[in-house]
């Protein structure tokens, strides 16, 4: 492996969007620096998978499954 390539990867401070402070290893930043949050892990689709519904609108959600409808999507 070649020497002087790779990223340091050190202890960063990570400032969730309620507050709580967590350490956690990454290549951002320097030693010791704070990463604020904009978003909220814990709760964003992103993260948890959400429960999102697909909304047809002009019909083409229908119209995609009608013209795949035989494939077993």
């Amino acid at each position: 492996m070649k020497a002087d390539i790779h990223p340091e990867y050190h202890v960063i401070a990570v400032k969730m969007t309620n507050g709580d402070i967590i350490q956690m290893k990454s290549t951002w930043g320097k030693e010791g620096d704070q990463l604020s949050l904009d978003i909220d892990p814990t709760v964003h689709p992103a993260w948890t998978g959400g429960n999102t519904r697909l909304l047809d609108t002009g019909g083409r959600v229908s119209k995609f499954k009608k013209k795949y409808e035989g494939l077993g999507f």
